[in-house]
């Protein structure tokens, strides 16, 4: 009987899939020291965010020769070292098309929240007061949405935008897309030259480090908003606090950090900063979906 390990959790309803369809499902999460050992007694290993799937990690769990597939359960596999673990035989996929709605939506919500000060009237209500004059926003109608790559989740955030009256901007490691007229491609300097809100959608590259640092920061317009749904570390935190203290900035929406969980406790106190922690695919309709994704996944991989 093929063995699955589920180290970061999984929707139940796909956990009793997997054990209908004949596989032996253990739901445990592992300390890194201890992952490689207990991976030689499973064939498949399902993922998130917490577990780090790392060379030390793989060359223990070789002993051996079990494990033949690692699933992120999500988009970024940065957490896992991909090119060694397939260099040693081992399948890394993960469910990029579950969670791209999710992960959109919560991009245009900081959009929201940070324009229209719904974090701060929320705790200044609770507190008894009524500072209505204080908050006021600003239409995201006519505005300029610019976004860093162009994914599944880059292209379903241009869709509500569109919808909603933003003239939408693109940049993308790939060229201009096919079949997406309505929407600009251009470079990255002009993007942040001419965007009033500017979403990130890219993975990180930690050989490269942030794409958006002091110098990208300065190129934007002054009183514009950054939005990061995508990986901590992509944007440099501590440009984001200079410019946002400095009122270059009008304000950010923040689901990913550099560290999570984050100890930036100056950029999620901030005034102007709408934050969450790391919640893009945290919706019933996306984990339902990652269920299903990862299911197909392991039935048609190892049967």
């Amino acid at each position: 009987m093929h063995r699955i390990l589920i180290t970061d959790g999984m929707e139940k309803s796909a956990v009793e899939d997997l054990r209908k369809a004949g596989f032996e499902v253990v739901e445990q999460f592992y300390e890194p020291e201890a992952l490689g050992a207990e991976l030689n007694n499973f064939d498949a290993l399902v993922v998130r965010s917490a577990t780090k799937v790392r060379k030390p990690i793989i060359d223990k769990a070789l002993e051996s020769g079990r494990l033949k597939l690692v699933i992120r359960g999500g988009v970024g596999v940065d957490n896992i070292d991909v090119a060694y673990a397939e260099e040693k035989g081992i399948k890394v996929t993960n469910t990029p098309n579950a969670s791209s709605a999710s992960v959109a939506e919560l991009a245009l919500a900081h959009m929201f929240a940070v324009t229209r000060f719904i974090g701060d009237s929320n705790i200044t209500m609770r507190e008894g007061k009524w500072e209505k004059k204080k908050y006021e926003g600003i239409e995201l109608s006519g505005k300029t949405l610019g976004l860093i790559g162009f994914g599944r989740i880059a292209k379903e955030l241009a869709k509500r935008a569109h919808v909603l009256g933003m003239k939408v901007l693109y940049t993308n490691r790939s060229g201009k897309a096919e079949g997406y007229d309505e929407y600009e491609y251009c470079g990255l300097q002009d993007l942040l030259k001419r965007s009033d809100f500017v979403s990130l959608h890219i993975p990180l590259d930690k050989s490269k480090g942030a794409v958006i640092g002091k110098e990208e920061l300065a190129m934007m317009k002054d009183r514009a908003y950054i939005i990061n749904c995508a990986r901590g570390g992509v944007v440099c935190e501590e440009a984001l606090l200079e410019a946002l203290n400095s009122g270059k900035l009008a304000g950010a929406g923040i689901d990913v950090f550099a560290e999570e969980p984050t100890k930036n406790m100056e950029l999620v106190n901030h005034p102007k900063v709408s934050v969450t922690p790391h919640i893009g695919a945290s919706t019933i309709e996306a984990q339902t979906r990652i269920g299903e994704e990862i299911v197909s996944i392991i039935k048609n991989f190892l049967k």
